[in-house]
């Protein structure tokens, strides 16, 4: 005698505070190009509402079922935002120097880390650089873009 099928009440669902093994892709939307995916690596595992995924990403995953898979479109403002002008930020030599390695040399695309007043830190990327400082990108860098967000959900406790 095999088993019975399982029934909607018997397969696990996501709920906000799950924790899950799952494979995710995030692409963008517009040229498909990946921009981090597990599908051909170790399945990844987290727990929702820890931030250890974008809380908008979370949401769509809240109410599917171990063994499901989904795809979700995305616009800039339902994922990682809108770009805003104001993350754009002049910052002076000085101010690379106290928060940058002694005489570093920086260039368009180089990622900065600098400390919170809050404790916490934050990046910036490097879109402009002269002898008086560095013009830096403070937004996340999928912000103004729509992405596609595929999931496969392994298991779900």
């Amino acid at each position: 005698m095999s088993a019975p099928e399982p029934t909607d009440d018997t397969v696990p669902r996501v709920r906000p505070d799950s924790h899950l093994t799952l494979h995710y892709r995030i692409s963008l939307a517009r040229t498909g190009d990946d921009v981090i995916s597990t599908f051909s690596e170790r399945p990844a595992t987290l727990t929702l509402g820890l931030g250890q995924l974008v809380e908008p990403l979370e949401r769509r995953l809240v109410g599917l079922r171990e063994g499901d898979s989904a795809s979700f479109e995305l616009q800039p403002g339902e994922a990682f935002g809108e770009r805003n002008p104001a993350l754009l930020q002049r910052v002076s030599r000085a101010m690379l120097e106290q928060h940058g390695e002694p005489g570093a040399e920086y260039a368009p695309g180089d990622l900065l880390d600098f400390a919170a007043p809050d404790g916490g830190r934050y990046a910036g990327v490097v879109k402009d650089v002269d002898e008086a400082g560095a013009l830096l990108d403070f937004n996340h860098p999928l912000a103004g873009q729509p992405i596609r967000f595929e999931v496969r959900i392994l298991g779900v406790l």
